[in-house]
């Protein structure tokens, strides 16, 4: 009894070790490196076993062929499909001795699987292998990773021999198994801006971008992108030195894409492709540019003062399943040089002053010039007023009449300063402003104009000189 019991055994081990074998499969995995990077890919795997030693069957070359379609079909994802022709297949060894075996023997070179049976080898009559296992060389050219799509999982071809017990199994399956992945192949580290004209800050439209570049993933599974910023202020610099915040919601994040929609950035996670996915397309890539854009007047009023503002956009390309993601991060800053303009119109470039009545000697004079002078700075200022010269001048030359009988200001200001050839403060610790009119104020005084009674009638002038002081 206890006899049969260990035969039985025996039997059950050994029926248990066969199935084992007959459902041997091939399995190729592809690295992602070479899916992305469109490189050739080469392995070498081990798809039968010789179990006995011996010579070769002179009537019957050695062959291979599929038996379920031209195409590997995927495990998961009914209608994907690859090629036969992706795979490329050549004999390796065989126990252990690499072919050919012999110099009669042929070795064909590499082929694809197709219907038919396709001789892997071509033996001398007389030639002999030894037992061990048999391997073969499996290549994927760079041209198939241009030209197909490759979704992650498994695809499975059926395939048979033709030494059917003397090799094992007798058929099998051969799996092109392709990871899940998400690269960034093409991607920008730091944008860098430049605004070093007070023309950015006045040309038209409503919005202003800035590229941050052209932007290529790599993926073999559906994904969605994220983006947020790395904090929720801009992180601002004066000229000065002075450190200040601003709001990061004031920076749109966007794309040239249609899946990608412009939405604020903030400190928290977004999904930029809400109602869309980016999907497994041909050669395995994804195409797009972002952009970051503000609006004209979030752009004069938190980037116009000079100075350095970062900030940090992080993003990330995570699967539609959430099993895989790739983070990217995107330096941002923005250098706003120390501008300043005065500009005068033609129409304001000339005051004034007539001395032909009494009154007009006794009560002198003030002149106010309506938007004299348009001033730009993007620094806290001072501005000032001068004279070239301490007389003025009478047909050109030197007259005996001061600079100083003519005050300037500016109308609403605290104050008038008399002309001379030494600057004097107008306006002091001037906040930022562009293209602020200013209407300035000329004033004789009542003494100072009774001081020209005993002047030559003629024609007297001075320059006036406006200019800024950085604080």
């Amino acid at each position: 009894m206890k006899t049969y019991n260990w035969i039985v055994l025996g039997v059950l081990l050994l029926i248990g070790s066969t199935a084992i074998v007959h459902a041997q499969n091939v399995n190729i995995v592809v690295p992602a490196q070479n899916i992305f990077n469109g490189t050739e890919f080469l392995t070498v795997q081990t798809v039968m076993n010789a179990t006995n030693g011996k010579k070769w069957d002179k009537h019957n070359d050695p062959a291979m062929w599929a038996t379920s379609s031209q195409y590997f079909s995927h495990t998961s994802h009914s209608g994907v499909l690859l090629p036969n022709s992706v795979l490329h297949w050549q004999f390796n060894s065989i126990g252990g001795e690499d072919a050919p075996l012999q110099n009669k023997d042929g070795l064909p070179g590499f082929q694809t699987f197709t219907m038919s049976p396709q001789a892997w080898y071509y033996p001398h009559p007389s030639g002999r292998y030894n037992p061990g296992n048999i391997t073969f060389k499996f290549k994927m050219p760079a041209s198939v990773f241009l030209n197909n799509t490759f979704v992650a999982g498994n695809y499975t071809l059926a395939v048979t021999q033709n030494y059917d017990g003397d090799f094992t199994p007798v058929s099998f399956n051969v799996i092109i198994s392709v990871p899940k992945a998400i690269w960034w192949l093409t991607a920008n580290n730091s944008v860098y801006r430049q605004i070093n004209s007070l023309n950015q800050y006045r040309s038209g439209g409503t919005q202003v971008q800035a590229s941050l570049g052209d932007f290529v993933i790599g993926n073999t599974v559906d994904f969605k992108l994220f983006g947020k910023s790395a904090s929720s202020t801009i992180q601002f610099t004066s000229s000065k030195g002075v450190e200040g915040t601003r709001n990061i919601a004031i920076v749109n994040l966007g794309g040239d894409n249609l899946k990608i929609n412009t939405l604020p950035l903030s400190n928290s996670w977004k999904d930029f492709t809400a109602s869309d996915n980016f999907n497994v397309e041909s050669d395995n890539r994804n195409s797009f540019q972002l952009k970051a854009s503000v609006s004209k007047e979030d752009l004069k009023t938190h980037f116009y003062e000079a100075g350095t503002y970062k900030f940090q956009i992080n993003l990330n390309a995570n699967s539609t399943d959430n099993s895989t993601a790739s983070p990217q991060n995107i330096d941002f800053t923005i250098n706003v040089v120390p501008l300043s303009e005065i500009t005068i119109p033609t129409s304001g470039n000339a005051v004034n002053f007539e001395f032909n009545t009494i009154a007009q000697y006794q009560d002198g004079q003030t002149k106010t010039i309506a938007n004299q002078l348009m001033i730009s700075n993007n620094e806290t200022y001072e501005l000032n007023v001068k004279t070239d010269a301490p007389f003025f001048r009478k047909s050109g030359v030197q007259s005996d009449v001061p600079s100083s009988i003519l005050q300037v200001g500016i109308e609403g200001g605290s104050s008038n300063v008399a002309l001379s050839t030494t600057s004097q403060k107008i306006i002091n610790n001037g906040t930022p402003v562009l293209d602020e009119s200013l209407n300035i104020k000329y004033t004789i005084s009542a003494s100072a104009a009774q001081s020209l009674v005993a002047k030559e009638k003629n024609t007297y002038s001075i320059n006036v000189i406006y200019s800024f002081i950085a604080l």
